[in-house]
């Protein structure tokens, strides 16, 4: 179990889908490890494979002292309740923007060991699993802001201490509807 850097945005892996997990062998549960003591050390809410440089559909989350996995994630919306709120990344060290997503998530997927898992949240953890899921995707949350909130994150992002000009980032417009309820994850 180790600490292990992020990647930053403007990192390719980050526009990159990942792919599903097919082996759930002693590998998986070390990368779902790394996660797990990388997330923390950075007071993470959640931590997706992808911001560690690895393309496999794992994430790890720590909402409300609830701590776990999800391997090959699938989101379904039981209703179109939204919620609108600051959201933040830690492959955007200290940028929040106020983000929409679903208030409810059901999602089903799977533990470092292959067995099934259903995590059913609200709120935070609705948030976490669908941004989480995102990243899976090669999706970033301000991807999911309108023209007008994209344009003032990227000023924002350009300024910030971190990032690197030689790098050339790119906002895309995701590919998940915010009106479809089924539209992530599928």
């Amino acid at each position: 179990m180790t600490v292990q850097p992020i990647r930053l945005f403007g990192d390719p892996v980050l526009r990159t889908p990942a792919d599903p997990v097919v082996d759930f062998d002693v590998e998986l549960r070390k990368l779902v490890a790394d996660l797990t003591d990388t997330m923390r050390e950075q007071s993470g809410a959640g931590l997706a494979a992808p911001q560690l440089g690895v393309g496999l559909r794992v994430f790890t989350f720590d909402v409300d002292d609830v701590v776990g996995h999800l391997v090959n994630p699938l989101l379904e919306f039981p209703d179109a309740e939204e919620q609108d709120g600051p959201e933040g990344c830690l492959s955007l060290p200290g940028l929040y923007f106020d983000t929409k997503r679903r208030q409810n998530v059901v999602a089903k997927g799977f533990n470092g060991y292959g067995d099934p898992v259903q995590i059913v949240g609200t709120g935070l953890m609705s948030r976490c699993v669908q941004h989480e899921t995102d990243h899976l995707d090669g999706v970033l949350f301000i991807d999911r802001l309108d023209p007008a909130g994209r344009k003032a994150a990227m000023k924002e992002i350009r300024r910030a201490e971190w990032y690197d000009p030689a790098a050339p980032p790119t906002v895309k417009l995701s590919p998940h509807a915010a009106d479809n309820p089924f539209g992530l994850g599928r």
